[in-house]
Parts: C-alpha cells; sequence; structure tokens
C-alpha cells in the first residue's frame, strides 16, 4: 500500500478520509495523493476556446484559493513526516479521479461520506457511486473521524462464485494489511435459498489454495442481502464491510433504491470495495 488517493472537497468528511490514510500512511510507510479538482467552465480553464478571457483572473483566484487550504491541510499535526502530493486538476470529479489514480499508480482512494444518510447518497448518482462502480483498485469509503483505525473483524460479503474468487487475492492482502481476522459470508434470503451443504461445499472450495488461514466461513439467514450484510458485521462487531462490484450488477445488487430507510439509517460502518 504505497500510494494512496485521497479526493478532496475540504469539507469535514474529506479530512477524515484525510486523516484515515494519514494512519495507513505513517504505519506502512506510503506516500499520500491529494487531489482536489476545479469544476470550471472551459473558457475559464481555456480562454483561447472560449468568449470569457477577461475572467481568467476567476480561474486563477479559485486556483489560489485551493492552494492556500491546501497549505492549511498540511500544517496539520496529523501529517508530519508524511509524503504528501498537492494536486489540483480542472476536471469534473469523477474524470480527475480516475485519470489521477492511474497517472500516480495508486493502489487505494480513501473518500469521505456525509451524515446519516450518507450510503444512500454514496451508492445512488454520486461522484463517490461513480468512483465505486469503475475503480479498478480498492475504494475505502467513510463517513465518521477514526482517531485509532484498527480491524479486527473484516466481513466480506460474497456468493463464493468464480467470478468473486477473483478479487479473493486482494481481499486477503487488505486482511494482512489490516491485521485482521477475514469473515467472509453468504446471505441466504428467501429469493436466493441455498442448502447448508452446498454453501459449505461451494465456502470451501472458494478458499482452497487460497494459502491463507486467518478467515471464518458464514452463512447468514436474513430478509434481505443488506439487512443481512449489515446485521452480520454489526454482530460481529466489525468495523469494515468489504463487497466485490462490478457495476449495476454488482455493487447496485447490495445498495440501491430498495435499501430501506432502516438500512440507511445504521449502515455506519466504512466500507471498501473491490472490482470483479
Amino acid at each position: 500500500m504505497k500510494r494512496i488517493l485521497v479526493p478532496t472537497d475540504f469539507s469535514e468528511q474529506a479530512e477524515n478520509a484525510l486523516k484515515l490514510a494519514a494512519q495507513f500512511a505513517r504505519k506502512h510507510d506510503s506516500e499520500i495523493y491529494l487531489l482536489h479538482m476545479l469544476e470550471l467552465p472551459l473558457d475559464l480553464v481555456d480562454p483561447v476556446m472560449g468568449s470569457r478571457s477577461n475572467d481568467l483572473p476567476e480561474a486563477l483566484f479559485f486556483m489560489k484559493l485551493a492552494h492556500k487550504r491546501f497549505s492549511e491541510i498540511m500544517a496539520q499535526p496529523y501529517l508530519e513526516g508524511i509524503t504528501v502530493h498537492e494536486k489540483v486538476q480542472f476536471h469534473a470529479a469523477f474524470e480527475g479521479i480516475m485519470e489521477t489514480s492511474k497517472e500516480c499508480d495508486c493502489d487505494l482512494i480513501v473518500m469521505g461520506s456525509k451524515g446519516a444518510n450518507g450510503f444512500k447518497e454514496m451508492f445512488v448518482g454520486s461522484n463517490t457511486e461513480k468512483v465505486v462502480r469503475t475503480s479498478e483498485i480498492p475504494v475505502l469509503v467513510i463517513k465518521n473521524d477514526h482517531p485509532e483505525f484498527r480491524v479486527r473483524n473484516f466481513v466480506f460479503a460474497t456468493d463464493f462464485d468464480s467470478e468473486a474468487r477473483k478479487i479473493l487475492p486482494q481481499v486477503i492482502r487488505f486482511a494482512n494489511f489490516f491485521e485482521a481476522k477475514l469473515h467472509l459470508v453468504y446471505i441466504n434470503t428467501a429469493n436466493n435459498f441455498r442448502s447448508s451443504e452446498d454453501s459449505e461445499l461451494q465456502m470451501e472450495e472458494f478458499m482452497r489454495d487460497s494459502g491463507f488461514g486467518n478467515y471464518t466461513l458464514n452463512v447468514f439467514n436474513d430478509r434481505t442481502v443488506e439487512s443481512g450484510i449489515l446485521n452480520f458485521a454489526k454482530k460481529l462487531d466489525s468495523n469494515l464491510v468489504g463487497i466485490g462490484t462490478h457495476g449495476r450488477s454488482g455493487i447496485a445488487h447490495f445498495f440501491n433504491g430498495s435499501v430501506s430507510e432502516d438500512l440507511v439509517n445504521h449502515a455506519n460502518r466504512p466500507v471498501i470495495t473491490f472490482k470483479l
């Protein structure tokens, strides 16, 4: 975990994400790429292409303001001794985050999400949802400040199929990164029921030859996949939930418009996603 990308809009939630990234960087000698996107009209960015050349000072003003805020952040004690690369780009947020993650060869994206309804915002139509759905590297999304982020139990929800098997090495890598016990879980629902015998055989095959021993295999019964994941995580007192995603048929299968208000209100745990 040598390069961590943290997109920021200088909000409290974005700073929470940066603080968490700083903990990782300090422990693992990583570098942080702190990215701010200035979503300005094209003719402000390149007045030659537009008709508002007199407004160029406005673009420079926003650039200077961004650098001023960067300077204030860089002076925070939690970043002392950590290599932080300041990046300001003129892009739409989603495109800029994706481009920077590739250019800087980042290993992880850490993003903040807002308030009690943040989970709903995160997975329905926001920039964060787009990043989560399309990023080729893992994305960790948090809501709250975590002064000391320790993961004892890492819950990874999966259907244990061959496609999910492809990201197992990444999941194991993060379990080792967090020094956590990995709890793989299949959520059994009435609409997608598996017998205990079938589940056990598939789970054992899933982990065969993984070379990893610090894990448990679980089947958890619930009314929906969404509530099952969070109820299982609550039962284990896990402060990290992982899932795989491959677009609408992936993460949207877990978190979409059908998620109840109760689930949204209780989905306060950090979530890390892996591209299938």
